[in-house]
């Protein structure tokens, strides 16, 4: 199991994610993808899923033709750990330049 991060090491690790943010009401951090339609949003989708799958890490997310909000945590942890930190890094990583 992952422990939570907080205090300066979660500072230092959520300073180097591009456009996520944490959410206020819980242990947990938020970003929205743009893409151009429905289908390059859910290719996407697609791809995420299989790395979820990998990784037996599994975002929240909700889709809405070419957007794509992903909410990352770590259940067993009840919060935000490195495995979310990381996996939020090969999202960036996967999704298009402009959502870099």
């Amino acid at each position: 199991m992952s422990d939570r991060l907080v205090g300066i090491k979660r500072q230092t690790a959520l300073k180097e994610l591009h456009g996520w943010a944490e959410v206020l009401e819980r242990d947990a951090i938020r970003k929205t993808y743009h893409f151009p339609d429905f289908a390059a949003a859910w290719g996407f989708m697609n791809q995420v899923a299989l790395l979820a799958e990998r990784q037996q890490h599994h975002p929240e997310w909700f889709n809405d033709l070419g957007r794509v909000e992903v909410i990352l945590y770590t259940r067993s942890a009840d919060g935000v750990t490195q495995a979310d930190v990381d996996f939020a890094h090969r999202l960036d990583q996967m999704a298009p330049p402009d959502n870099r």
